[in-house]
């Protein structure tokens, strides 16, 4: 095989297990980052990267530097695969005119609306048959004040990144218990409106993936999050892996059947403590936990690519008997630690984790455990993610 595969973003949590997993099959790699910044997958010996402009800095330079990019590695007669790896790489191929040859293993053109916009997820999410939120979608300020009385509530962006004087950019999820906390959220809000307005669920994330082919949905999995970054919500700093529920399987099938999904795919839900399990999201594209994935023998980027070059392919295969594994990513774990020494800051949550016990969890490793981003030909990365993941949660995260 000498097919060539483009991916990025480069500092994209998944990037270097997906670039392993692209690398292990046989295919060539090139990365393209942000310009200026820095990511894990630059000290890797398996990956060429290309810098091109941030799209959160100019999103259309950053378009057309992607499409010039994607020129210059193109071979004739050889397909070539673009495969985005978060939200801004996914809007860059929603609006990319794709040279001759090249395919994208992901959204593209015809599917961006069902990868980002989160309105059109929950009504596709609710005729599915999933359990959805009781949603309001807010428009004005004054809209989203005028549902105090609904406390707790969650907002969330109604996309998950757009366009605006330029600029691609994207708005954070606040949680409010409070007259106060709401109003603080709506005049620190820098999004663009609408939100959407949602009660606020105390439960535990899990996540359902699996690859839709024509043939249907192949090689399910899923996994229950341990431990979250900050644990007021955020991505997941471990995780297990746990057997796909059953009574989920159906709904999951209507969605990707409704949407005409092809490739990988993650659902992201929040299983009360009744015992059901809340829509919150769907991605289009690589998750952050792909680590999980591969350590128990899922090689979905491959297999997407595989399925973007031949629409017609079904073959892929898991091992026959999956064991459950746990993963962990060292950055975040720490990153956690932080957190919880720092508190809630909202009324919100009444149930904060202790500090002493997370310590004593974050510190124990267990015979099941294995660790994001470590490849024992590479290790630069795992130990460059840990350092970059700190600075930033320092830099960034905890001043929020």
């Amino acid at each position: 095989m000498n097919q060539s595969v483009c991916v990025g973003f480069a500092e994209a949590l998944s990037a270097p297990e997906v670039v392993w997993s692209l690398v292990d099959a046989g295919y060539r790699v090139t990365a393209f980052g942000r310009r200026g910044r820095r990511s894990s997958l630059r000290h890797s010996r398996h990956v060429r990267i290309v810098d091109i402009t941030p799209p959160e800095s100019d999103s259309r330079k950053a378009l057309s530097e992607l499409g010039t990019l994607l020129a210059s590695l193109s071979v004739p007669g050889e397909p070539q695969v673009l495969m985005p790896l978060d939200d801004a790489a996914v809007w860059l191929s929603g609006q990319l005119e794709l040279p001759a040859g090249w395919v994208c293993a992901g959204a593209g053109r015809r599917l961006v609306h069902v990868a980002l916009d989160k309105c059109f997820q929950v009504r596709t999410a609710a005729a599915a048959g999933l359990a959805v939120p009781d949603t309001i979608v807010a428009t004005t300020v004054e809209d989203v004040l005028s549902h105090a009385d609904r406390l707790p509530l969650i907002l969330r962006s109604a996309r998950a990144v757009w366009e605006e004087d330029g600029r691609l950019t994207g708005g954070p999820n606040r949680t409010c218990a409070s007259r106060a906390e709401l109003e603080r959220a709506v005049r620190d809000w820098n999004a663009a409106y609408p939100v959407l307005l949602q009660p606020f669920i105390r439960g535990t994330g899990e996540g359902v993936f699996g690859l839709a082919t024509d043939a249907g949905i192949k090689v399910w999995s899923a996994h229950r999050r341990i431990r979250m970054v900050n644990p007021k919500g955020s991505g997941s700093s471990a995780c297990v892996s746990i057997d796909v529920p059953m009574e989920l399987q159906k709904p999951l099938e209507n969605f990707i059947s409704q949407t005409s999904w092809r490739g990988i795919f993650m659902f992201e839900l929040l299983r009360d403590e009744t015992g059901t399990p809340w829509f919150v999201e769907f991605n289009g594209r690589a998750w952050g936990s792909m680590a999980l994935s591969r350590r128990r023998g899922l090689e979905y980027p491959a297999w997407n690519v595989k399925l973007a070059t031949c629409p017609g392919w079904t073959d892929a295969t898991s091992p026959q008997q999956l064991k459950h594994v746990a993963c962990r990513h060292l950055g975040r774990e720490c990153a956690h630690v932080l957190f919880v020494l720092r508190g809630p800051r909202s009324i919100a949550y009444r149930k904060w984790p202790s500090f002493w016990r997370t310590l004593f969890d974050v510190l124990a490793v267990r015979k099941q455990d294995s660790f994001y981003n470590w490849r024992r030909d590479d290790k630069a990365v795992f130990f460059m993610d840990w350092w970059y993941t700190m600075r930033q949660t320092i830099a960034r995260g905890l001043g929020r």
